[in-house]
């Protein structure tokens, strides 16, 4: 009767998260008298909606845009509160500017603007590309969040695919992913005909299907482009097939360097997609836990099943364990070395280091400090 109980109480959770009008966000600018601004590019192809944000919808509109995040004072590193009618700028993220571009040529000049306030060796932009489940506030709160707790060089922008926002949406946003791909090779294509610097391009969850579909139909039309314009990529916790992604990877005539992976045995999200696809024995590339599937492939695989219990999330252990983040954060300035051998990762990282074929993984150990 207990497991009866809770079961239908999830279901309802469930049903309650599906009723709440998510794609809306008030913009605040007084929040930045409390908060620290954090300025969040955006490239979508989202439905604009009256009220001025953008929705769920699909739309063959291209849009451009500039969102100021205010992210609150005395946060603990991994945290990230929101709120969708009334936010208290004090302790959650709030929005506090939005602008959007009439053409391209102002967005990117735009960012061109930024980028010289950087000395030379900070001119990056690291791209985020959303999973599921998210809107496109909560998306740039949560880059924003990444991006001060990690401390990213650079600029940061994010490619916000129309995701329903909704629990139940999940056969959507999977059709979702292949109506974004065009945007998103749109998007990639002119940040490097741009000239705004460097590009690091991360995904999250689904978004990690979204990225490798258009890498690969980039590398179709224009073998080697991937290698020649992308200063890294990192799947975080990427809801995936393993054997899809080694079919996408083979496609790939030179492969990005660094090629970065965060696995967690522990992601109870992913192991429940695995389930859904009916094969108990299907293992997302994001819960991996055996190199022996993706031996040959030239990634870094980073385990961080040892962090899952000090993660606000099991399915982003790597942006919100505030062990883990520290971790990261010293090792950011050497992240390049995530492409060098197993005996620099050894030491770079603490953790066993395994080497199957050109693969390398990082099982990182949990010292129970946030400070290294």
């Amino acid at each position: 009767m207990g497991v009866l109980i809770r079961s239908a109480f999830a279901i309802a959770l469930v049903f309650m998260a599906s009723c709440i009008d998510r794609s809306f966000t008030p913009v605040m600018p007084e929040a930045l008298e409390v908060g620290t601004p954090k300025t969040i590019f955006v490239a979508t192809i989202r439905e604009p909606v009256p009220n001025g944000s953008f929705g769920p919808g699909r739309s063959d509109q291209y849009s451009l845009l500039e969102l100021t995040v205010s992210i609150p004072p005395n946060r603990q590193t991994g945290q990230l509160s929101f709120a969708y009618a009334k936010p208290d700028p004090e302790t959650q993220f709030t929005m506090a500017g939005r602008r959007v571009f009439d053409d391209q040529s102002g967005f990117y000049t735009r960012i061109k603007a930024e980028m010289a306030k950087l000395p030379r060796d900070q001119r990056e932009i690291t791209v985020f590309v959303h999973g599921f489940n998210s809107t496109q506030a909560e998306t740039a709160f949560r880059a924003a969040q990444l991006a001060q707790d990690i401390q990213l060089p650079g600029a940061t922008m994010i490619y916000s695919w129309p995701s329903q926002g909704n629990p139940l949406g999940y056969a959507y946003d999977g059709d979702s992913v292949l109506f974004a791909r065009d945007g998103l090779e749109r998007m990639l294509r002119q940040i490097r005909s741009a000239d705004v610097g460097r590009v690091a391009l991360v995904a999250h969850s689904m978004g990690s299907q979204l990225v490798m579909e258009t890498l690969r139909q980039i590398e179709i039309q224009t073998p080697g482009w991937s290698a020649a314009n992308l200063n890294g990529v990192v799947l975080i916790s990427p809801d995936l097939d393993v054997e899809v992604f080694r079919s996408q990877m083979n496609r790939i005539a030179e492969v990005p360097q660094p090629f970065v992976v965060f696995v967690s045995s522990k992601d109870r999200l992913l192991n429940i997609s695995g389930r859904l696809r009916g094969n108990h024995n299907s293992v997302r590339l994001g819960s991996l836990t055996s190199l022996e599937a993706v031996a040959g492939l030239p990634i870094n695989i980073i385990d961080t099943t040892a962090f899952s219990d000090d993660a606000v999330s099991s399915h982003l252990v790597a942006g919100t364990s505030p062990a883990l983040i520290a971790i990261l954060k010293s090792a950011r300035k050497t992240a390049n070395a995530f492409g060098r051998d197993a005996v620099f990762l050894a030491n770079l990282l603490p953790g066993q280091v395994i080497n199957a074929d050109g693969a390398t993984q990082v099982s990182l150990r949990n010292t129970g400090s946030d400070e290294r």
